[in-house]
């Protein structure tokens, strides 16, 4: 076997294991394996990728090359270790960043290698192919780039989140979009740097304006629309560098980044193209302005007497559940409500958090057992047969305003909180949420306002709870609910 085949048989198995890890992903009880599919699948790529290229190159270029990745290996273990999930979001932007850079790169040098030295047989209608893959990488790119940079600084708080409306927004991205077609055309036809150079700068431009003019409340789409850009912007590189590897896996993250972004649409009632037009956030100030009345207050200890006499807690985490870092204590109360005979579960939104399975991770991550962990279809009409809901750090999914057709979020699905017996609202202040729309969850009869750091509060509740005892200490270390157990 030549030392290509064996690169290319290595690219197959790799491409498996990908295509399994995508599989082991998609289900709690799988995920671990998913992951190990996932680091099987690169190792193996990897090494097949350096096998081939040091065939063809020099040994100050090797070393150039081991050198590149000992940085880069060095920067992505330290970042991996040291990112809190909170932080998570922010990440990924930032490493689509780089994806979207490096088609760039490869697209400005497929054109200036083909212009010093055009490879054999690179004639004709493959020379045209060729520039047309050099455009669209280089285009697909650079709007990766500058978008996922804008949205890392959305969503690291570094600019603020509400989106940019300048004059005629949709009328410059479409011209954008007008002028990329034609360019593309013309430099097909006659290839020019100044082409490259003009539709490079338009690109940049327009994945600038395109994530600047989204609002707050539509980043967790945006994050998984540019995980899908960056997919694509990866096989394009992959026609370029005739990497087969590459055209597949980047095709894999491009199509599963679009679908879940559609999926993530329709949990908003939204469609793709409202999201890219301009995100929530628009019109929240006369929103966030109404009067809605009065909250009402509550304790720890007050929360704490209400559970004992619960038969049912809904539990429905949010982004300041992951701020606070409260999903532990989350899971000390979700196993001593358990061990005294109270039905606990929890409903997460699709789009809770600023990252697609944020809530998931989290609550895994605390031992939260997979099987009371229900996505919002699931568990939405039995919040009315609840005795309570706690609502920790969860604001606009759990928003009512949704069934007013004047609102902003005006038809988005939502978690039916308010329909329990008694709910409870773990925040720090009255603020609105992410998407700016005053939640008026808050000021009705049967909502009590629990303020302060989620984790601190949590950690209130399970205190003024108590110890559990005897059959209940084996059943909170077990997670089976003891029959006939008193609360």
């Amino acid at each position: 076997m030549t030392a290509i085949t064996a690169v290319q048989a290595a690219y197959i198995v790799a491409a498996l294991l990908f295509v399994l890890s995508l599989a082991g992903l998609s289900k709690h009880e799988t995920a671990r394996a998913g992951v190990v599919y996932g680091i099987a699948g690169m190792t193996v790529a990897l090494g097949a990728t350096i096998t081939l290229a040091v065939r063809d190159i020099t040994a100050a270029a090797a070393a150039l090359l081991v050198l590149a990745m000992g940085v880069g290996g060095g920067i992505g273990l330290w970042r991996a270790r040291v990112v809190q999930m909170t932080g998570m979001p922010e990440l990924i932007a930032v490493l689509h960043s780089l994806v979207g850079l490096a088609a760039v790169l490869v697209g400005w040098n497929g054109y200036l290698e083909v212009e010093h030295a055009t490879p054999a047989g690179l004639t004709g209608a493959l020379l045209h192919i060729h520039h047309a893959e050099v455009f669209v990488g280089v285009f697909i790119g650079a709007v990766t780039f500058t978008g996922s940079i804008v949205a890392y600084l959305k969503l690291s708080a570094r600019i603020a989140s509400r989106p940019l409306m300048l004059p005629g927004r949709h009328v410059l991205n479409l011209g954008a979009l007008v002028a990329f077609v034609a360019l593309t055309v013309w430099f097909v036809v006659t290839p020019q740097l100044g082409l490259l150079v003009a539709v490079t700068v338009i690109a940049l431009a327009l994945g600038w304006h395109l994530v600047a003019s989204i609002g707050g409340g539509d980043m967790p789409v945006v994050v998984s629309m540019l995980n899908s850009y960056s997919g694509w912007a990866a096989a394009a590189s992959g026609f370029l560098l005739d990497n087969d590897l590459l055209i597949v896996t980047g095709a894999l993250v491009g199509s599963s980044g679009a679908y879940l972004s559609y999926i993530m649409c329709q949990a908003m009632n939204r469609s793709f193209v409202s999201v890219i037009a301009g995100g929530f956030g628009t019109e929240q100030v006369a929103a966030a302005d109404a009067d809605l009345g009065e909250h009402r207050e509550t304790s720890a200890a007050d929360v704490a007497a209400l559970l004992r006499d619960a038969t049912s807690v809904i539990i429905t985490p949010g982004y300041g559940m992951a701020v606070a870092q409260a999903q532990g204590p989350v899971a000390e109360l979700t196993r001593r409500l358990r061990a005294r005979g109270v039905q606990v579960r929890f409903g997460i939104h699709p789009v809770a958090g600023r990252l697609p399975g944020h809530m998931n991770v989290l609550l895994a991550e605390a031992d939260v057992p997979y099987d009371i962990v229900l996505e919002m279809d699931e568990i939405n009409d039995d919040f009315a047969g609840t005795s309570v809901v706690l609502v920790i750090g969860a604001n606009d999914t759990v928003n009512p305003a949704a069934a007013d057709p004047g609102s902003p979020i005006a038809g988005m699905p939502v978690l039916h909180v308010w329909e329990a017996e008694h709910v409870i609202v773990f925040k720090r202040s009255m603020a609105a949420g992410y998407a700016g729309v005053q939640n008026p969850l808050f000021f009705r009869d049967n909502t009590r306002m629990l303020f302060g750091d989620a984790k601190a509060r949590v950690e209130d509740i399970v205190g003024a709870l108590g110890p559990v005892v005897g059959a209940q200490r084996e059943a909170a270390d077990t997670g089976r609910v003891p029959v006939g157990a008193g609360r």
